[in-house]
């Protein structure tokens, strides 16, 4: 094992100490669990984002003066 410092907040360390509890595990391996956890989700990279978001344009109907009215779209939707 590699040993390694992190900084947590009070409350992500009063929330993970009280899981490890909870859990009957150590400190530390919830920490590697809660890693593992995450690395294992896989993130999509920057391409699949793109595609993601390529896909969705046209999709949605947006005012023809959308340019030039915007001001009162969002007077509209704060009111």
């Amino acid at each position: 094992m590699v040993r390694t410092q992190i900084q947590l907040t009070q409350e992500q360390a009063r929330r993970l100490r009280a899981k490890a509890r909870e859990e009957g595990v150590s400190l530390a391996e919830l920490i590697r669990r809660c890693i593992d956890t995450e690395l294992a989700q896989g993130r999509p990279n920057r391409a699949q984002l793109y595609t993601r978001a390529a896909r969705l344009v046209g999709r949605f109907r947006e005012p023809s003066d959308l340019a030039t009215g915007h001001d009162q779209y969002l007077e509209d939707a704060y009111n």
